[in-house]
């Protein structure tokens, strides 16, 4: 049935638009890209001050908060389309962007306009500028935390769909609580910054466990799993876990041109947009989020799975000019999860892969595990400022020195890199969320990327 807004009044005390300063679009991205020379600053200090400054929007919102190595934006995309489908308005939050910084932030499952986005960049410069007064400024991310919960509030959102950058216990995202937390997936990932063992990543995301605040867990590993459950019972926070079941009575069919795979699952039959078995996993952890939000909030179960048709995210096992699947696994689990979703579809057990990474990933690792389907290698640069990207020319040479039995080439973008291959040959391309925006960009309209 649908459901009545919950959020009534949430303007008051918010940040006040401003009148003195009024950002363009690209003025205000302008201003965001100086945010970037602060880099990335683990902590919580300064979002909460930034919060305050702007009049705490987040105080009445409802939070749904995802922390994960991998799954945050699937399963973020499944809980939007389902809790939209039940007759609620949603907000959700994310990153990194692929293409354009809007999509960090949707009502709705749409992409704020670009006059939103400029308003709300202005109105929170202010705030900016009195931290710079004091002594501090906001990151990069700090700042579009607090342009998310400001836009939020201002739209009146039921509920948020609140995704961690990275991490969890120091991320900025972690200055709300929560309706409830959701744990998707732990692997060896940013080392540098979360730790260099599964537990020690597993207690930074398990920061986002708050005391008597219900805790959902997908497919973790023991060490992680040990680590979650410690957290939950010193936190008085009920952990549900995966269960034994599983879906059942596999097939895909068409439907809007997309491929949906269809199962049973708990006496359902489940029409899932996004492909691949580990969707379906993701699904099961989905699932048990919207039994407890069904209880909690008063609408009808089916009525939301009804929804998960419709869940789409951008650059995950999404299929482009009839030919190339774009995904952004950019870790080996990512990668082994993708190697898993290629044996259900209909492509050839071989095939060219472009692939581009940043030289903090187990890069190596990677390659190992797609030379099992890969014809080729065409390697190529990621397109960012902030963190060091491999070119091709190195990840022909570390191919080389340790995959003497690949053949390999590089490109120098997306246009080349595709030039490289055959006009009828399917094509992976995979290494990075930022490799697969780059070719979304070029391949696909703006609101098939913008709009979920």
């Amino acid at each position: 049935m649908p459901a009545a807004s919950i959020n009534q009044s949430l303007n008051a005390g918010l940040v006040k638009k401003q009148t003195m300063k009024k950002f363009s679009y690209s003025e205000a991205w302008e201003f965001m890209c100086g945010l970037q020379k602060y880099g990335i600053k683990l902590g919580l200090d300064q979002t909460r001050q930034l919060f305050n400054l702007a009049g705490n929007p987040h105080d009445k919102l409802k939070f749904i908060h995802l922390a994960g190595s991998n799954g945050k934006g699937s399963c973020g995309a499944m809980l939007n389309a389902a809790l939209r489908q039940a007759g609620f308005k949603t907000g959700f939050y994310s990153s990194p962007h692929l293409v354009n910084p809007r999509e960090r932030f949707r009502i709705d499952g749409k992409a704020i306009s670009e006059e939103e986005f400029a308003e709300l960049v202005s109105d929170l410069s202010g705030c900016v500028e009195q931290m710079q007064a004091a002594g501090s400024c906001p990151t990069f991310f700090e700042f579009t935390t607090a342009m998310a919960v400001l836009c939020f509030a201002r739209n009146k959102v039921d509920f948020v769909i609140w995704e961690t950058g990275m991490g969890g216990r120091y991320d900025s995202t972690n200055v709300i609580t929560p309706v409830c937390s959701v744990i998707t997936g732990i692997a060896l990932d940013h080392q540098q910054f979360l730790g260099e063992t599964i537990e020690e990543i597993a207690v930074e995301k398990a920061g986002i466990i708050k005391p008597g605040k219900p805790v959902f867990t997908g497919m973790l590993p023991a060490a992680a799993m040990h680590v979650m459950r410690e957290t939950a019972n010193t936190e008085a926070a009920l952990l549900t876990t995966l269960p034994d079941l599983q879906t059942e009575k596999l097939r895909y069919s068409k439907a809007g041109g997309r491929l949906v795979q269809v199962f049973n699952y708990d006496g359902c039959e489940i029409k899932l947009g996004l492909s691949g078995a580990m969707q379906r996993s993701n699904f099961r952890l989905v699932y048990n989020v919207l039994k407890f939000l069904s209880r909690k909030f008063g609408f009808e179960l089916s009525e939301a799975l009804n929804g998960l048709s419709a869940a789409v995210w951008p650059g995950r096992c999404q299929l482009a000019a009839g030919r190339v699947l774009i995904d952004g696994a950019h870790n080996p689990d990512g990668i082994s999860a993708l190697l898993e979703t290629l044996k259900e579809l209909p492509l050839p057990e071989k095939m060219p892969v472009i692939f581009g990474s940043f030289k903090d990933k187990e890069t190596l690792q990677c390659l190992e595990l797609l030379s099992t389907v890969a014809s080729r290698f065409v390697f190529m640069p990621l397109k960012t400022d902030f963190r060091e990207s491999w070119n091709g020319q190195e990840l022909c040479r570390l191919a080389n020195e340790n995959l003497p039995k690949l053949t390999v080439d590089y490109a120098t973008g997306p246009t080349d890199a595709l030039q490289k291959t055959a006009a009828d040959e399917s094509v992976l391309i995979c290494g990075s969320l930022y490799l697969a925006g780059e070719f979304l960009q070029e391949l696909l309209p703006a609101h098939e990327i913008l709009d979920i």
